[in-house]
């Protein structure tokens, strides 16, 4: 299994000023879109449903929670720091007309009450996952789902690690459902 160097993908794709950022101490990880085969595995992964309220943090350009409600008919909230990316993210929601399944809240995702999620995912370094379980596990109930790309979340046990091969790269897509994470 060749895995390129997650340190190495920074160097080649990440732009300091796309960071997901909050102020001095609070970077979470560069934007990297995740893959749209990714994207749907990690949903699958997390058996969404029309039933789903899915919180994604760090959202980027939407491209998770709009997924999430067109292809699996849930209700989804993306939660990101950045203007220009909640910008063009609201924008895309509305050329699709999504409004009314899709919402972009420009937040720092610490900041983020997510108890009414019943799935949230991510894309964020290990240090960063580490920083966001807490808020996790005081706001989320039991049976809700975490999926993170590429990163686990330290000290909780996953429930599937799912292993996909795209683009000649290997992903790691961890689950872990809320209640069974020890």
């Amino acid at each position: 299994m060749r895995v390129l160097p997650f340190a190495l993908l920074l160097a080649v794709t990440a732009v300091p000023s796309a960071a997901q950022s909050f102020g001095a101490g609070e970077n979470l990880a560069p934007y990297i879109p995740t893959p749209q085969a990714i994207v749907e595995r990690m949903l699958e992964a997390a058996h969404v449903t029309a039933d789903d309220l899915v919180y994604d943090l760090g959202s980027g350009d939407g491209r998770v929670v709009i997924t999430a409600a067109q292809k699996f008919g849930a209700r989804a909230v993306g939660v990101e720091g950045m203007p220009d990316l909640c910008r063009q993210a609201r924008l895309r929601v509305k050329s699709l007309g999504l409004e009314d399944r899709v919402q972009i809240v420009e937040d720092n995702v610490f900041h983020v009450n997510l108890s009414p999620a019943t799935v949230v995912t991510m894309f964020f370094l290990t240090s960063s996952n580490e920083r966001l379980r807490p808020n996790l596990e005081k706001y989320l109930h039991p049976g809700s789902r975490v999926v993170s790309n590429q990163f686990p979340i330290h000290g909780w046990k996953p429930v599937e690690v799912v292993h996909v091969k795209h683009d000649r790269m290997d992903h790691s897509i961890f689950v872990y459902e809320i209640g069974k994470t020890k």
